[in-house]
């Protein structure tokens, strides 16, 4: 069952069309990635679901209703430009900001004590805004956006600005939001980070979803022609062989090994067949199918649907 649904958003300022029909949904109690390069139009979207902008035409849906004014209490967001201000004390800042959202004084108390000792930050309580550092703030925006509790968590590359060892308590704790129930939508250019808690994606472009399905199911969509070979020799006749159906990027050589990535168009490649004509041109010590990486997913999708859409404007 989705908890948000999506369903042919389109939005433009002037001539320029930042959606061009969007639709996907966001299975409730799941960690939806959305992706795509700056300008791609993952923000504008973001914007649209909080009510921030309104669509020119489609709609939003939560829990298959459309979007009203007071389920602005049932999300949480995190966005990309922090939105504290600066001379006023955390605390203070923290608890009118928690009002806002609904919470009486008392159960603000009461839940800010929980999630500063939780992060240990009590002593940052009288401490202005501007005294801390970006990754110190972040975290005090972090605990503002979760602290009431919303069914839908909006993060906007939450990870910016921190260490690895906060981004690793961040992570943590989307993951333990995410058991207790709630549905987070996650904004980011870290691919490793939406290989390690996201369940499923959607992968932006020039203002349309170009790119969408469950993480595992993505990567093993793409990694059909996708081989790591550990060699010796040169890759030259190898290369002259497989022709340009082929794409061979050479890695960095160890002691014992060059090492290439063979990646084709061509879908259904055997790997019996592939190693056959390897062994023809090399010495082989290691030969194994890989599994693609979001970040190597991210890149030719884009660089594809961007040479597409190029060719369609001419």
């Amino acid at each position: 069952m989705s908890l948000l649904a999506i369903e042919e958003v389109r939005k433009s300022f002037g001539s320029f069309q930042a959606l061009r029909g969007v639709t996907f949904e966001v299975p409730e109690g799941s960690i939806y990635g959305l992706l795509g390069p700056n300008g791609a139009g993952k923000t504008t979207l973001i914007r649209c679901i909080n009510q921030i902008t309104a669509p020119d035409s489609g709609q939003i849906l939560l829990d298959g209703l459309p979007l009203k004014r007071e389920d602005v209490r049932k999300i949480g967001y995190l966005p990309e430009e922090r939105g504290l201000y600066k001379k006023m004390k955390v605390g203070d800042q923290a608890l009118y900001l928690c009002q806002l959202k609904g919470l009486s004084k008392r159960d603000a108390m009461k839940a800010l004590k929980y999630w500063f000792d939780k992060f240990e930050i009590a002593s940052w309580w009288n401490k202005k805004v501007e005294e801390l550092s970006k990754g110190m703030a972040q975290k005090v925006q972090f605990i503002v956006t979760v602290l009431h509790e919303p069914r839908l968590l909006i993060f906007d590359e939450p990870f910016s600005g921190f260490d690895p060892i906060n981004a690793e308590l961040l992570k943590n704790e989307i993951l333990e939001l995410r058991r207790k129930g709630a549905t987070v939508l996650f904004s980011t250019h870290n691919m490793d980070s939406v290989e390690r808690i996201c369940d499923s994606i959607t992968l932006f472009n020039k203002g349309a979803n170009v790119l969408t399905g469950a993480v595992a199911e993505v990567r093993e969509r793409f990694s059909d022609s996708r081989f790591k070979l550990g060699y010796r020799g040169e890759l030259v006749g190898l290369r002259d062989a497989l022709g340009t159906k082929w794409h061979i990027d050479e890695l960095e050589p160890t002691e014992s090994l060059r090492w290439a990535i063979l990646q084709s168009d061509e879908k259904e490649v055997t790997s019996n067949t592939l190693l056959h004509e390897i062994l023809k041109h090399l010495e082989v010590g290691h030969f194994s199918r890989e599994i693609a990486t979001m970040n190597d997913i991210f890149i030719r999708v884009v660089k594809e649907t961007s040479a597409e859409s190029n060719t369609a404007n001419k």
